[in-house]
């Protein structure tokens, strides 16, 4: 009942050492993710958190078996940890990382299109988390619980928001999968709406979008050829004046696109519920 991450991935973090990687790596483990090691060059040989710590990704690769790493490294050097990552088999990387430039970003996906088996989540994203098996990143697990609701969301504040109202409600999640609100992403609503219909133990979906693109356009699209998932849309950023980044960085809206009316137009035309509000996204799925 999951997808992406489960209990027997075995997971790396790439800058485990530092103070982000060092305290999400913990966290990581307390929920039970397989973290088998880390990479940090300046301390390689050494143990950390009780897993060992390598110079590269190829050799904790070859020592391990690691098939995900969580990336928790500085703006400037995470576009090459991604790629790093991707070149060593790594099968699933999730960039928690904000700030990388967009143009470090299109040499990531160029560099990304000659391994077709790899999959992003990020930049810029509060990462994966499957309900009491695994997580990589910084969504907090005690808002969860294992369950039959998949979530897909741009927002991290709104994601812990809904994980949180849907389990003061007894709907459990069955994966949590926060894409990022930058303008160059791995992952996009489409690739993950994807991958949740193939997860015959995923039956509700909501999906959490924002201003800005037209990936959540291009989703309803998919919805609308037809979907065995009970599926919840929230659009936020309906006030935003346009022409304003509010937030992400590519929430910016320009003209008719990208625009909160325009997104949950788009969805309900798909036959999507449109939840006006957050508190109204329990109230909507229970009715699906």
């Amino acid at each position: 009942m999951a997808i992406l991450l489960h209990a027997d991935t075995p997971v790396i973090v790439q800058g485990i050492t530092g103070r982000e990687g060092t305290f999400h790596a913990q966290q990581m483990q307390a929920l039970g993710t397989r973290l088998v090691g880390g990479v940090s060059p300046s301390r390689a040989g050494t143990v950390h958190l009780g897993v060992p710590v390598f110079a590269t990704v190829a050799q904790a690769v070859r020592e391990t078996g690691a098939t995900a790493s969580g990336i928790f490294v500085p703006p400037a050097f995470a576009a090459d940890a991604i790629m790093e990552a991707v070149a060593a088999g790594i099968s699933l990387v999730v960039c928690i990382t904000e700030g990388i430039p967009i143009q470090d970003m299109i040499r990531v996906k160029d560099f990304m299109r000659c391994y077709p088996e790899a999959k992003l989540v990020g930049p810029n994203c509060p990462g994966v988390l499957t309900p009491g098996q695994a997580k990589i990143g910084i969504i907090p697990q005690r808002f969860s619980r294992p369950g039959p609701v998949g979530i897909v969301s741009r927002s991290g504040t709104l994601t812990y928001e809904t994980m949180a109202a849907l389990t003061a409600a007894g709907l459990g999640q069955s994966t949590i999968v926060g894409i990022g609100g930058d303008p160059v992403l791995g992952l996009s609503f489409t690739d993950v709406i994807r991958l949740f219909e193939c997860d015959d133990e995923t039956t509700h979906l909501v999906v959490i979008g924002e201003i800005g693109g037209s990936d959540e356009e291009r989703a309803a699209e998919v919805l609308a050829r037809g979907t065995r998932l009970q599926v919840v849309a929230f659009i936020s950023g309906r006030t935003a004046p346009e022409g304003k980044r509010m937030g992400h960085a590519g929430a910016i809206v320009s003209g008719n696109r990208g625009t909160a009316r325009s997104k949950e137009e788009a969805f309900r035309a798909a036959g999507v519920a449109v939840a006006e509000t957050t508190d109204q996204i329990v109230e909507l799925l229970t009715k699906r």
